[in-house]
């Protein structure tokens, strides 16, 4: 038999992740996690607007929420990698509706204080508390991820994820506005109460919970805890030497982050559809859900279709792909051009971030999941979130369409140099990795 059928042959013997208990659990904890975040992110968005019409304080909130994320991230992993992994994991989604608990009661006015200051100044330390919360949400996930799927399935396993993912990036924003909606609409509430935002702010809180149970019902076997620890700091300084020596990831993580970094363009949408596509609010909504429906689809097909071979050229040619994408956006009047646009750019990105998750399932030590995944956690947020603060910031200097059509090139360039600088990466074969 030739090696292309052998290949071809144990495949096709590789049971589908979602035959799994413990991983179809695992993907209700992930979907059910992002979904509350999700839902309680544009929720406050709305409420912090609304209390204060100040768009610098609604632009506090990423900050707010950021840098306890970074603080609390190294740490994070070093516990998922230390502690029992699912108790970890509970607890977190505990952590998680605890925050929209207390906005509910700042939203219904059962606060101490009936002054916006006071109640703003509660939304802002809730927020303190998600950040630190969320650090544990992506290495709980990761461990688990490789103990619930043989590393055979790992590449399907990561289309999956990044579905559940996608879909409720995309469909949580949407739940949590039409609840405001709905019940500032129909519903009946308090007088001195701010916003008509509690509904909302409890279903989170119940995603959440049910989140928490989802971990309790997922049975797997956990590696064994080390009954001698290292000092946590020499623990951590461990995690972060691993993937500087693997270019391979590193690679990746480098390309995903600077590509995001410089190509944000969605974090502008609001300002696109306003000057320079002159349409409404409907628009605006088609084209912040355009980027998560392109990644979908394409991790439904990846699921069915893993990537393998040439998967570093595939990567380097999806990136590539982002940033023409996204000049296209820069330059687009037309809204039906520019939600193609951004559409495609999702789906470039959702070629990116299967092949990156994979690499770092297949890449990682078992006894170090949670650091390194923790490190990837700190990449990704710094490409989110100082991304959207660096667009707004070259959009104030350049305008709005220089700022992303230079942004565009700029991550041509990087994917040029990275494809230079480590050629490893670009020859990348998943199989070398099992």
């Amino acid at each position: 038999m030739s090696s292309s059928g052998a290949i071809a042959e144990e495949a096709s013997e590789v049971p589908p992740p979602l035959r799994i208990p413990a991983f179809r659990w695992l993907m209700a904890y992930r979907l059910l996690t992002i979904f509350s975040y999700q839902i309680v992110a544009v929720t406050v968005g709305w409420h912090v607007y609304e209390l204060t019409r100040d768009p610098w304080k609604l632009g506090l909130i990423g900050l707010t929420e950021v840098l306890p994320f970074f603080c609390v991230a190294p740490f994070a992993g070093y516990l998922v990698d230390h502690l029992p992994k699912r108790r970890v994991g509970a607890i977190t989604c505990v952590g998680l509706a605890t925050t929209p608990a207390i906005l509910a009661t700042v939203a219904w006015g059962l606060v101490f204080s009936e002054e916006a200051t006071a109640r703003l100044w509660l939304i802002y330390g809730a927020i303190v508390f998600t950040g630190m919360v969320r650090a544990f949400l992506g290495p709980v996930y990761n461990t688990l991820f490789a103990c619930a799927l043989r590393r055979d399935q790992f590449a399907r396993g990561s289309s999956i994820g990044s579905v559940v993912f996608q879909g409720a990036l995309s469909l949580g924003p949407a739940v949590g506005g039409a609840i405001i909606a709905l019940v500032a609409k129909f519903g009946e509430y308090p007088e001195h109460s701010v916003v008509p935002a509690g509904p909302a702010y409890v279903v989170g809180a119940i995603c959440a919970l049910a989140a928490a149970y989802a971990m309790t019902r997922l049975r797997v076997t956990e590696p064994a805890l080390s009954h001698e620890r290292s000092p946590i700091f020499a623990s951590i300084g461990e995690g972060l030497r691993f993937v500087f020596k693997t270019p391979v990831m590193l690679g990746a993580m480098a390309l995903d982050m600077f590509a995001v970094l410089f190509g944000g363009a969605i974090s502008l949408a609001p300002a696109f559809v306003k000057d320079v596509l002159h349409a409404g609010p409907d628009a605006l909504g088609i084209l912040r859900s355009a980027p998560a429906a392109g990644a979908a689809l394409v991790g439904l097909w990846c699921a069915r279709h893993p990537i393998q071979r040439h998967a570093g050229r595939l990567m380097f040619g999806a990136v590539a792909g982002f940033g023409l994408c996204i000049i296209g956006f820069g330059l687009s009047e037309v809204l039906w051009l520019s939600v193609f646009f951004i559409f495609l750019s999702g789906a470039f990105d959702g070629v990116s971030v299967v092949i990156r998750s994979t690499i770092l399932q297949l890449a990682t030590p078992d006894h170090m999941r949670g650091r390194v995944s923790s490190i990837n956690s700190i990449f990704i947020s710094s490409s989110n979130e100082l991304g959207a603060f660096y667009a707004g910031s070259m959009a104030r200097l350049l305008g709005l369409v220089n700022a992303v059509v230079l942004g565009g090139c700029v991550t041509l360039g990087i994917v040029a140099f990275t494809a230079w600088r480590v050629p490893t990466l670009r020859r990348l074969d998943m199989r070398t990795l099992h």
